[in-house]
């Protein structure tokens, strides 16, 4: 898929994802080794949309499995299509079991879910498994599985082996620990917040529109509310949230009253936004 590590960075930044050093040396290897790409960090630095990304320089189609408590195998792998089942049994009454279990039990009747979806088909395929700490436990072993061989065993029809292998993106938050046997089939990435410097261009870059001074100011208050002991503090996201609620306001410049309506678009907590507003100190940013 990539050639070089700056064949990476450049296709990226191609469809608007500004990758550091580490995220495009990361996915570069990835995509050599053909092992599944593990990315941890805080919400809202840009781990889904790195899975988005690099499904639309692959021209790739992206095959996602949202996680969450009390996903299932029948709801990340398949399950067969009961309701249609049993039509088919209805409309078949003079026919053997046998003769209408080989029929039930076909691919007409299978609802594949993402993750047999992803290794089924010659067609390039990106498999993102979002917020996988989300997901308990026995999901893992689910995994373990399918990310080691690349293959699925339905009982009714046999094992479903990958002609073509997906480039495959966990992400997770970090709110459990994922097991070992999981990490050791992966590559292992963190994405933080961006340095000032990349979170500017990133800014620049979504949000057109606004000048450069004032995006220098967005950047540096919003480092400043990071910088401060909060419950949540402002992802990336809400950086180019507010910079384009303040295009949206035809803010020129950051004072007080601009940033006091506004701290809403940064901070999801009123007990952060009330301890913004008393710290935050817009002279000495």
């Amino acid at each position: 898929m990539f050639t070089s590590v700056d064949d990476v960075s450049a296709r990226l930044a191609g469809t608007g994802y500004l990758a550091s050093p580490a995220v495009a040396t990361t996915v570069f290897l990835a995509d050599r080794l053909g092992k599944p790409l593990l990315v941890e960090g805080p919400a809202g630095v840009g781990k889904t949309e790195l899975a988005k990304a690099v499904a639309e320089v692959a021209q790739a189609r992206l095959v996602r499995l949202q996680c969450y408590e009390g996903v299932d195998e029948s709801r990340a792998l398949y399950e067969w299509n009961h309701a249609k089942q049993l039509l088919r049994i209805s409309a078949g009454r003079d026919e053997t079991w046998d003769e209408a279990r080989t029929d039930i039990f076909s691919e007409e009747f299978l609802l594949t879910r993402p993750l047999l979806t992803a290794i089924r088909g010659d067609d390039p395929k990106v498999l993102l498994i979002d917020e996988t700490d989300k997901a308990d436990v026995e999901v893992e072993g689910l995994l373990l599985e399918v990310l080691s061989d690349f293959q699925v065993t339905v009982p009714e029809l046999g094992t479903i082996t990958a002609t073509r292998r997906p480039f495959v993106v966990l992400t997770s938050n970090a709110s459990r620990e994922l097991s070992e046997a999981l990490r050791r089939r992966c590559l292992f990435l963190h994405i933080g917040f961006p340095d000032e410097e990349l979170e500017r261009h990133i800014v620049r870059l979504k949000v057109p529109g606004l000048d450069e001074a004032l995006a220098n100011s967005v950047v540096r208050v919003v480092g400043a509310l990071r910088a401060m002991d909060l419950r949540k503090v402002p992802s990336v996201a809400e950086t180019i949230d507010w910079a384009r609620t303040l295009l949206a306001l035809g803010a020129d410049t950051l004072d007080e009253t601009v940033v006091r309506d506004s701290l809403g678009v940064l901070l999801k907590h009123q007990d952060d936004v009330l301890k913004a507003a008393a710290k935050l100190d817009l002279d000495a940013v």
